[in-house]
Formats: C-alpha cells, structure tokens, sequence
C-alpha cells in the first residue's frame, strides 16, 4: 500500500501457534524517520497494544508484546495466548518534507490492518478399544485443537513396514469445545487368519501447527515364565505350560499372565477360594477358560470354588489372536487345620483335642467312684432279698469265729448223713415254735 511517499508492507492474515511467537509485519518501504508508532487491537474499542516515541518512550503496553527486530516496526507477541487473536491496527508517523530540504517536515500518518490467527494443536490424544476374538473395534479422539485435527490409521508389522489402513468401515465426529474443536474416528478391523501384526497406530495430524501425534497400540500375545511346550488333550495342537510355582513375578515384560487368590492359595479346610487371571499389556484382550482334571472348561477371568476339602491343581488357559499359554494353579489346605479333619480318614483314628473336648483326672476318679458304689448298693440289694426268701446264692469260704446257738452251726463234711436230720429237726423246730397253738 502507497501512502504519500511510503508504502506499507503488511500481511492481511498472520498465523501463530499457542505458547510460541506471533509475528505482525507492518514494515515502510522506503525506511524513513519514525515519529510515532502504534498498535491497537480491534475489538469493541481500540486496546492499545505497542507504543513507540524514538524521543522518550519505547513502552509496551501488553507485556508480552515488542518491537520486532527486523524492522523496527513490525509487533511479535510472545508467548502467543488464544485470546491474542483478533484484528489490529499499525499507525506509523512519518517525517515528510516531498524531497525538499528546504521546506519544513510535516507530519504524516500511515495505518494498516490486518488479521492474527492463532493455532492450537491438539492438546491431549486417546485410543481406546474393544475386542472379541479377531474383532477389533478401535476408537481414537483429539481433543481441544483449533482447527480441527485430522486422523487417519496404520498397522505396523513384525519386520517394521507401516501401511496405512484403508478408510473402508471408519466413523468421524467433529464436537465443538468452546473456541476449540475434538474430533473422534472410529474404525472396526477383522484380523485375518495368522495375520501378524506389530502394532495399529492412531496418526493425529495438524496441519496449522505442523503437529504429528501417534498413539499405538501394542500387539502382545500372553507369555508366561519357564514354560515347555507340551501336548493337552484339550487340544489338538502343543501349548506353551508352566506352573505359578515357577513364575518368579520379577519380571516386568509386557503380556506375563498372573494369578491372585482371595484368601490365597493356602487356605483352612473348607475354605472358599476366588481365582483371578489377568495380562497386563496383552492386545487383543485374551480370553479365559479354567478346568480341573476332566471337567468341562469355565471362561472367564475368574474361577470361584466352593468348600475346598482337599490339595487341587486348577489349569487356566490364557489365549489372544496372537498366542496361548496353560497355567497350572495349585491350591493346598494348610495342613495345621486339614490333619484334624483329613488324617483321621486316612489311618482310621479320630483326633480328640484334650483341652476343649476330653475330661479331667478329677472327673474320670468320681464316674469310677461313682460306678462302684452303684456296684455295691446292687449287689448287696442282690444278697438281702436271696436271705429273706431263704434261698442260698452262695456260701462263703471261711467266716471269722462268733457267737451261735446250735440251729445255726455249719455242717462240716462229715456230717453230711445227719444233715437231712438235723436239718429237718431244726426248720420243723422252728416252724413248731413259729406256730401257735390252737
């Protein structure tokens, strides 16, 4: 633009990126003496920005704005803020004396417009999926950006080539976010059979700020530590086993799969026990199956088992896309609380715990006690009512010497002839005296 003797150099539109250096050019052509210089920024008035008085005053009125070195005329903000965005206005004020020395210099005012635009590239990126087997369902967003961002989507394979992947089934939304923008894409892929596939990349790409972000996500198939290859007859082809027993939990590789019990894997007899597999770092999500000797598999995470009675060994497969591994998980009743329950079966004793259960030396010696008197009273009950009936139950060995009368004399051996007599005699007498007379 010519104004008078001076032509103004000045860009209709400049773009700056947030947090980095604005540049407004507002440069004459040819360079005269400055009188004045200001800067304004349009809104609903003019905010003074920049003044300049090569005489006395050299200010900024915004903090972060400055004379720019090239030109001594043009503006740089720094930092650049979103809010610097907008219109402003250079006033420059020139000497003019038309060429002539002569004649006195006049004042001359100059002013040019123009538009600041500031960029902001995107401030934070995710990607989240979905899985089901082969089927991938991967989202990616780019949030608060100005303009827009743009995606698009890659694979990477084992040797290191990246492909695009193809815009055949992808979903994109642009959401408004105050001054800024968030945009969403969506894709579903369908892994072919033995594809190997190193990583899928979400490539945000802003191209105001020249911004590239990648957010990838890891193909990692489940891995465990010392494991063999073997053959299960769940199976038609060999599996990579080990044992929790030989997982040594140090290592931090990504995929490692782990087992936790709750309470653990010693527990009283009896005892419920919840089994928990997870594989940090493992994409595509893998799925779980647990058995137990013969029995049918249960997918899931988690296995609960109920009452546990006895030292069991539980199999978790561990699968994904990529690669399957077999865990056995053994679970053991702590033998402290088994043995009273379990070793009683096992050699046909029953354990008695003397202190909560048995009987004290006092109380055995009172039942013996006890049990003898009952013994007593019995057979002496016994003895009176055969005397009574006159029915001799049993005849003493040998009685201590004492005073009788003759009815009651024992009979030795040798007077066994007179013992019907005498006898007869003396149960007649007795029965004779007993009688009374009539």
């Amino acid at each position: 633009t010519l104004i008078g003797t001076v032509d103004l150099k000045y860009d209709d539109v400049s773009y700056a990126t947030v947090h980095q250096s604005a540049f407004l050019r507002c440069g004459m052509m040819p360079v005269q003496p400055i009188k004045e210089l200001w800067w304004f920024k349009i809104g609903a008035s003019e905010e003074r920005v920049y003044y300049y008085d090569p005489t006395s005053v050299d200010a900024a009125l915004m903090k972060r704005a400055r004379r720019s070195s090239r030109d001594n005329t043009s503006l740089e903000i720094y930092p650049t803020q979103l809010s610097d965005e907008g219109e402003y206005k250079c006033r420059i004020v020139v000497w003019d004396n038309t060429g002539d020395s002569t004649e006195p210099s006049v004042p001359i005012s100059k002013e040019a417009r123009m538009m600041l635009k500031v960029n902001v590239p995107p401030e934070k990126v995710e990607i989240t999926h979905l899985t089901s087997g082969r089927n991938l369902s991967l989202r990616c967003k780019a949030e608060g950006a100005k303009p827009p961002a743009d995606i698009l989507w890659t694979k990477t394979s084992p040797d290191g080539v990246e492909t695009e992947i193809p815009d055949l089934s992808k979903t994109r939304e642009i959401e408004p976010a105050g001054e800024l923008y968030d945009t969403a894409e969506q894709i579903f892929y369908q892994l072919e059979e033995n594809e190997m596939i190193a990583k899928i990349s979400c490539v945000v790409r802003h191209h105001n700020t020249n911004t590239t972000i990648y957010k990838n996500i890891t193909f990692v198939s489940p891995a465990i530590q010392n494991a063999l290859k073997v053959t299960i007859q769940r199976f038609a082809e060999p599996v990579l086993y080990s044992s929790i027993e030989n997982q040594d939990g140090q290592d931090n590789k990504a995929g490692l799969v782990k087992i936790s019990a709750d309470p653990g894997f010693k527990v009283p007899y009896n005892t419920s026990v919840t089994l928990k597999a997870s594989a940090p770092g493992v994409f595509p999500e893998p799925r779980y199956l647990w058995w137990v000797g013969d029995q049918t598999g249960i997918a899931g995470r988690e296995l609960h088992i109920d009452n546990l009675e006895e030292d069991k060994s539980y199999y978790v497969l561990a699968e994904n896309p990529l690669g399957r591994v077999v865990l056995e998980v053994p679970v053991h009743i702590t033998t402290s609380d088994y043995s009273q329950w379990n070793d009683s079966s096992r050699d046909g004793d029953v354990i008695v715990d003397d202190t909560t259960g048995g009987l004290d030396t006092g109380a055995i010696i009172g039942i013996v006690i006890g049990a003898l008197i009952a013994v007593f009273f019995i057979g002496f009950a016994v003895w009176y009512w055969t005397i009574r009936d006159g029915t001799q139950v049993f005849s003493p060995k040998k009685e201590k010497p004492h005073t009788i009368d003759e009815e009651t004399i024992p009979f030795r051996s040798t007077d066994k002839p007179l013992l019907r007599t005498i006898s007869t005699q003396t149960l007649e007498g007795r029965r004779s005296r007993r009688e009374p007379s009539i």
